[in-house]
């Protein structure tokens, strides 16, 4: 199968291929508890965890254009980057993600859940920041764990990865459960589309 679809598409473009091609499935590879929280309306979630766990056995019985979906477009291209690896390439990423997509007023299903991944690591990243710091009063070598996690969101700023988010990913609220797995992973990859049509 060779690539048709764009490396990125904005919103509008989202729309529009939906309108034309009402088989666009967009997955959503966000934390189950963060998809929970809100979503783009049809949408289905297949965490960029389980995508890992599984991806030998990643195969697609169908040719339907796939729309990746995260928080910003971070986890949707280290997604795609797992999909392409698997044999699927019928790809495209949310410019901007569930940000960008609200920018231009998509309309978002919205329900009870966890924060969102960014969100859960700068409260991770301050308390330990935090800790550090007040904790280095009473004794001085705690100041490293200021250090450290500085030294971790300046490499997550580089390369474009976080490993605070593949640590807290692993929190229960965060996991699809492995009973769930093999359902959750029909949505990308068997041949009848998943139930609901996405928001135009």
């Amino acid at each position: 199968m060779s690539r048709t679809m764009p490396a990125t598409v904005e919103t509008p473009q989202v729309r529009s291929l939906i309108e034309s091609n009402p088989r666009t499935r967009l997955i959503d590879v966000r934390a189950p508890g963060e998809f929970a929280a809100a979503h783009i309306p049809g949408s289905a979630n297949v965490p960029l965890d389980l995508l890992r766990e599984h991806r030998t056995e990643l195969t697609a019985a169908h040719e339907d254009p796939v729309v990746l979906v995260c928080a910003s477009g971070a986890r949707a291209e280290q997604a795609r980057g797992v999909l392409e690896t698997a044999g699927l390439d019928q790809l495209s990423v949310l410019s901007g993600g569930i940000t960008g997509w609200q920018q231009h007023e998509g309309p978002m299903t919205r329900g009870s859940g966890t924060w969102a991944m960014e969100r859960q690591v700068r409260l991770t990243a301050g308390l330990l920041v935090l800790t550090g710091v007040v904790g280095s009063t009473l004794h001085a070598p705690l100041k490293w764990i200021a250090g450290f996690v500085g030294g971790g969101l300046t490499f997550a700023a580089i390369t474009n990865t976080c490993a605070m988010s593949r640590v807290l990913g692993l929190l229960p609220h965060n996991r699809t459960p492995k009973s769930d797995a093999a359902t959750t992973l029909q949505a990308l990859t068997s041949e009848q589309s998943p139930a609901g049509s996405p928001s135009r």
